[in-house]
Parts: C-alpha cells; sequence; structure tokens
C-alpha cells in the first residue's frame, strides 16, 4: 500500500513540475511576442521619419531591451522592419522564448 501511495505523489510531483514548465514557456512566448511587436513598430516609425535603417535598428534593440528583451535580428530598409526578439524564460533548464513581428510604414 505504501508503494502505490509513494507511486501516486511522485507521479502528481512529475505532472506538476511539467505543467509550471509548460506555463513557464507560454508565459516568455508572449512576452517574446509583445517586445518584438513594439520593437518592429519602433523601428518603423524611425524608417517613417525617414531617419535611416541603422537608427531603426537602435530603436528596435531599445524597445525589446525595455521590454525585457534582446534584439536577436533586424531586417529594416525602405518600408519595412522585421524584427526577431529573445526573451529569456524562468525555470530551471527552460530555454529562452523568441518572437517575431512585421511593421510597415504607410503613408495614406
Amino acid at each position: 500500500m505504501t508503494i502505490v501511495f509513494i507511486g501516486i505523489v511522485v507521479l502528481g510531483l512529475a505532472l506538476t513540475a511539467g505543467a509550471a514548465r509548460l506555463g513557464s514557456a507560454l508565459v516568455a512566448r508572449a512576452r517574446a511576442d509583445a517586445a518584438a511587436d513594439a520593437a518592429a513598430l519602433a523601428a518603423a516609425d524611425m524608417l517613417a521619419l525617414g531617419r535611416g535603417a541603422e537608427a531603426a535598428a537602435t530603436a528596435a534593440r531599445e524597445t525589446a531591451a525595455a521590454n525585457g528583451g534582446t534584439l536577436v535580428e533586424c531586417q529594416c530598409a525602405g518600408r519595412d522592419a522585421l524584427v526577431v526578439v529573445e526573451v529569456a524564460a524562468s525555470g530551471i533548464l527552460a530555454p529562452p522564448a523568441e518572437g517575431r513581428a512585421r511593421a510597415e510604414v504607410r503613408m495614406e
């Protein structure tokens, strides 16, 4: 009887740990997506103001950092800004989450 009880407790702990890791990954992914959206909009703003690709990349980097992320890639040219942002996930052995976003400058 005690062995069955110990097995149930171990199984319950394993399921709880798995659910916590999944929850942490989902939160990190949402944070990465939000940081990428903000970074892409900041980059597109610089492109719309005619400040060029370097200013757009700088704005994207600063905005990603302000949102807890790291800018991994920024393809900012012409009227398009495509960014990739990475956010560290909390938890043991949790890989970083990646978010991608694209913003387009439209002059209407």
